[in-house]
């Protein structure tokens, strides 16, 4: 699902030149549950911003489901998000004045769906989290694991191959932190999503099939859980 080839990003800040990632080399299997772990600084974030097509990489190739969107424009990676990756945050950044439904709809309505089709598809993303019944509350009526499952509702509904979760369990209680991560791990075995989820916590990695290291952009170890 994803090859990156001698992957490296720099910057200027200065008159210094940054390198968050040097000549790094990954493969990620198609529905695999990747975890990036490293300590600040480390170039996971980076590397996580590159395969979701935030950020370009300065050289190498980074080919995602068959295409190499390192030589992607601004626009062309625009349109390729929208239709291969979505994003879960740590702070969950919902709408506070939308409804858990309205929240999970609001990507598709830069989309050419009908509004029939529209409700159809955010209520089938609500029902796989398990959250129907919560589907008229407000972010201030739910809890915080409620409202990090509408932010994984939202994430899905355009039912994208790639999900990318930034420290997704980072503002949980342990209870429901294992409860997303319950979800990850079935999203990735049941419905066969790649994902790729940055995370200090050694805990949410072990929820992953594999931990990968970074230090100084440099991947240290390459593991899978038993």
């Amino acid at each position: 699902m994803i090859t990156c080839k001698s992957i490296s990003k720099f910057y200027t800040k200065g008159t210094n030149i940054v390198t968050p990632l040097e000549n790094l080399d990954l493969e990620v299997g198609r529905g695999e549950f990747l975890a990036l772990m490293g300590p600040s600084g480390s170039g996971k974030t980076t590397l996580l911003n590159l395969i979701s097509g935030i950020d370009s990489p300065s050289s190498g190739s980074l080919i995602i489901d068959g295409e190499n969107i390192a030589s992607f424009s601004r626009k062309q990676l625009t349109a390729w998000r929208a239709r291969k990756v979505g994003y879960i945050f740590q702070l969950y950044h919902l709408i506070p004045v939308l409804t858990a439904f309205e929240n999970v709809e609001l990507p598709l309505l830069i989309t050419s769906m009908s509004k029939a089709e529209r409700r159809q598809k955010a209520e089938e993303a609500l029902e796989i989290v398990g959250l129907q019944d919560r589907s008229h509350h407000t972010p201030s009526e739910l809890s915080g694991g409620q409202e990090q499952r509408v932010a994984i509702a939202r994430a899905l509904v355009a039912d994208p191959a790639l999900l990318v979760a930034d420290e997704p369990t980072g503002d949980l209680d342990r209870e429901s932190a294992t409860m997303i991560l319950e979800l990850l791990q079935k999203l990735s075995r049941e419905r066969g999503k790649t994902i790729v989820m940055v995370t200090h916590d050694a805990r949410a990695a072990a929820a992953a099939d594999r931990t990968l290291h970074l230090e100084k952009g440099k991947l240290l170890e390459n593991e899978p859980h038993l």
